[in-house]
């Protein structure tokens, strides 16, 4: 045997055994985080593929974690990724570098393509989010699959057909009988598409109408949010007599990016001292309840200290004690009357978990609260992310498990409604586990990729 063919043969039994090279492209916060949690779960199997990054949109921060790579470069952008809602936004980002930003990055991936293609390795992509990656994920020349985080078939219908809609340009959303578009569902039916994973029964079920490999494995959204307690303190012999000595929970959601969160918070602070009023009025459903405590889940990058002084403006003094002990040794705690509100940084978990309704101005939050079998009361801030357009689009995606108002005064009359009505609990409980699925999704996903990508 020559030595070129057995240079040859070893290079082709080196390029068998080597692990698989993944190049993974998000484009936004939330989708790098729902990215990173799947990444876990292929680093821990056997022989792990070797992974690299490039966000399309912001820093990537959630990749430092697993100290994966980036291939190219990365600039937080002025509308923080929202410039589909908003035209104003994507001329700020265009004059603050999008177009020089979207070239480096088409060339990055060519050119780790290339590379990897040049070093004989298995190579493959996995896009993260909406058209964008899947876009430049299909143009690569590498083989991809495609996590579907920004679309599902209930902004446009639920299991009893299409939802009523005010706008005469609300057709448009699926007039070609998807909410994924022709062209969209070109990019998924691709030969080198191996897998397209959406975010629930629906959205898969409509999509396998044509020629796509769609797959509903659950939504990674719903990983990584067990509390940091027992879940046995919810099913303990003595539950009844508990449910009516223990303080009634509402947990705040305002959003994680400053400024705009910042202004949630004012809302939503109006929403509780509105809340608190109706709890002292005699026809109120919660009238002899012994506490109510506000639990703020507040990301780690606001300032506390510009919360806290929202709070203390509306009549709330520092408190050393509190009938709900968080996780948080730095958690700062309030009191009103017979309320309690807590501020937390770390303890995102167990504000989830406690809470028997929520506030919310967020996203991904909201969403996560409402999986976990919860109802949500969402106000619509001015943006760029919380405004009224996301917030009507939320509520198509959640059904009837959020409730939007208009003002925050009207939080209260809702609350009341919603525990005199024990039987929509229910509802609403089955309604947000179906949209949001079980946990595990990460992993499944992670399986289903090692099997069509190699």
């Amino acid at each position: 045997m020559s030595n070129l063919s057995r240079s040859s043969l070893a290079s082709n039994s080196q390029s068998a055994t080597s692990p698989l090279r993944l190049l993974v492209l998000s484009n936004g916060h939330g989708e790098d985080m729902i990215a990173v949690r799947i990444l876990q779960e292929l680093q821990r199997q056997p022989n792990p593929p070797e992974i690299f990054a490039l966000p399309l949109v912001g820093e990537g921060r959630a990749y430092e974690q697993l100290d994966i790579p980036f291939i190219g470069s990365v600039l937080n952008m002025p509308s923080g990724g929202f410039i589909y809602m908003d035209g104003r936004q994507l001329a700020r980002d265009v004059r603050g570098g999008l177009l020089q930003l979207t070239f480096s990055q088409i060339k990055a991936i060519r050119r780790w393509v290339s590379s990897q293609k040049k070093l004989g390795n298995k190579r493959a992509i996995l896009a993260v989010g909406d058209i964008l990656p899947l876009l430049f994920a299909t143009f690569s020349g590498a083989n991809y699959a495609f996590v579907g985080t920004a679309k599902s078939e209930y902004h446009v219908r639920d299991e009893a057909g299409l939802l009523p809609r005010k706008s005469k340009d609300a057709g448009w959303e699926n007039f070609s009988g998807s909410v994924y578009h022709p062209w969209e569902r070109w990019l998924m039916s691709r030969r080198r598409c191996k897998a397209v994973f959406l975010r629930d029964a629906l959205t898969t079920e409509t999509l396998k109408q044509w020629p796509i490999p769609a797959f509903y494995l659950g939504n990674p959204m719903m990983d990584g949010l067990e509390p940091t307690f027992s879940r046995q303190r919810f099913y303990s012999q003595n539950i009844q007599q508990q449910e009516t000595v223990r303080p009634f929970v509402v947990t705040l959601l305002p959003g994680s990016r400053p400024p705009e969160a910042y202004t949630n918070w004012e809302t939503i602070m109006i929403a509780v001292s509105a809340l608190m009023a109706s709890f002292q009025q005699r026809d109120s459903i919660f009238y002899t309840s012994n506490t109510v405590v506000f639990l703020g889940a507040i990301a780690p990058g606001l300032d506390s200290n510009i919360l806290s002084q929202s709070v203390q403006s509306q009549g709330w003094r520092t408190e050393s004690a509190s009938p709900i002990q968080l996780s948080d040794p730095n958690v700062l705690t309030f009191k009103q009357r017979n309320a309690y509100l807590l501020l937390t940084q770390q303890a995102y978990n167990d504000c989830l978990h406690l809470g028997d309704i929520a506030i919310a101005m967020a996203g991904t939050a909201t969403e996560q609260f409402i999986g976990l079998g919860k109802p949500a009361i969402a106000i619509p801030g001015n943006g760029p992310q919380y405004n009224l357009g996301f917030a009507e689009s939320q509520s198509r995606l959640l059904g009837s498990s959020l409730i939007l108002v208009h003002q925050p005064g009207e939080v209260a009359k809702v609350v009341q409604s919603l525990f005199k009505n024990p039987d929509n609990l229910q509802i609403i409980a089955e309604n947000g586990a179906r949209r949001m699925g079980k946990p595990g999704a990460a992993l499944r996903i992670a399986n289903c990729l090692r099997e069509k990508l190699g």
